[in-house]
């Protein structure tokens, strides 16, 4: 994703809405490719039901820590792992779902009059 520079006009709202959805859509399948790791590791490692590691994944994923107890070695090893995988993948996927907003704003207050309507200019015929 490809954000104008600060000395460009303004993207129209329609592209900018068009990055806000892929990027929520990236956000979406990072988070979907993180439960569906986690959900396999515990399923594996622990015996667990689907539905069960269902839960222990997305606790942790979204930072609120497993629900079952963990008894072997290699079991607590993934467990921590996927914990501290969480966090960073946490903070990636707010990277990811807030950059357009964050720029958008951070455009706004640098551009200038002229460029935060550049549909004006298109409507009123000037070049």
């Amino acid at each position: 994703m490809q954000f104008e520079h600060h000395r460009e006009p303004l993207a129209p709202l329609s592209r900018f809405v068009r990055r806000l959805i892929s990027s929520f859509a990236a956000g979406l399948g990072l988070v979907a490719v993180s439960l569906a790791i986690g959900m396999i590791g515990y399923r594996r490692l622990f015996a667990l039901s689907w539905i069960d590691a269902f839960v222990n994944a997305s606790m942790i994923l979204s930072g609120m820590g497993p629900v079952d107890a963990m008894h072997s070695v290699a079991g607590k090893r993934f467990a921590g792992l996927y914990a501290l995988y969480s966090g960073i993948a946490f903070l990636a996927v707010a990277g990811l779902v807030f950059a357009p907003l964050l720029h958008r704003l951070l455009h706004h207050f640098h551009a200038d009059e002229k460029d935060l309507n550049p549909d004006d200019d298109k409507e009123s015929g000037k070049p």
